[in-house]
């Protein structure tokens, strides 16, 4: 509408420079057209009100503003550290879950304990097997009252186990007294070995037999050498 009027007015004014009038326009021309352009409302006269003001915030919201604000100024000193501890734990997720070598690494920190204990108790039932399969034929011997074969039965397998729980100890030649007073054997596992060797020694030595009170000693003290923890120290 502007731009219509606008190109009136400079036919207008043309038509009345033609005429000799130069820019003046005649008022009669210009005053219909300036109130129809005014009353169409097409032009902004005047600014718009302000808008109005947003409404007060009720205290009750206020005061839970107010506690949230005291609450993180409080807490402001432990956050940096608390920020940190974050940052740590989301790198280790994701180098767990993106780097194969960085989980293969934790996954044996925390499962390869375990798996040594459970080899460890495989290990130990393997041994208990063998040691009760090894006391039933000894009792079977002691049965017929063939004490002395079944208290050398206990003493050749005493040395087996201490020859595979420490490699190394027993030397060629060796006997059993030397092998009880050597370096590198636990002391239960000592003591037990003792009782049995001192029992074979007085048996072929001493010429006194091995009756059944014997026999239930050296039985005892081999079921010692069976317990994995006497032979947890030297």
């Amino acid at each position: 509408m502007i731009s219509l009027w606008v190109a009136q007015t400079s036919a207008a004014a043309d038509t009345s420079g033609a005429d000799g009038g130069g820019w003046l326009l005649d008022p009669e021309l210009v005053d219909p057209g300036y109130s129809q352009t005014i009353a169409g409302g097409t032009i902004q006269t005047a600014f718009p009100p302000p808008p109005p003001p947003p409404p007060p915030t009720p205290e009750w919201l206020q005061a839970i503003f107010d506690a949230i604000r005291s609450f993180f100024q409080w807490s402001a000193p432990a956050a940096q550290p608390l920020m940190w501890v974050a940052v740590a734990a989301l790198a280790l997720f994701l180098l767990y879950h993106f780097v194969p070598a960085f989980a293969q690494w934790v996954d044996n920190l925390r499962f390869g304990r375990k798996a040594q204990s459970d080899e460890a108790d495989l290990v130990g039932q393997a041994e208990s097997g063998a040691a009760r399969a090894l006391l039933a034929e000894a009792d079977a011997l002691a049965a017929e009252g063939r004490y002395a074969e079944a208290v050398h039965l206990l003493l050749y397998r005493s040395v087996q186990d201490i020859e595979g729980r420490r490699p190394g100890l027993v030397k060629p030649a060796m006997t059993s007294r030397d092998l009880a007073e050597a370096e590198g054997l636990p002391v239960v596992a000592r003591d037990a070995f003792s009782r049995i060797a001192r029992a074979v020694e007085i048996s072929l030595f001493g010429g006194r037999a091995i009756d059944a009170g014997a026999w239930q000693i050296c039985r005892g003290a081999y079921a010692e050498m069976t317990v994995a923890k006497n032979w947890a120290r030297a």
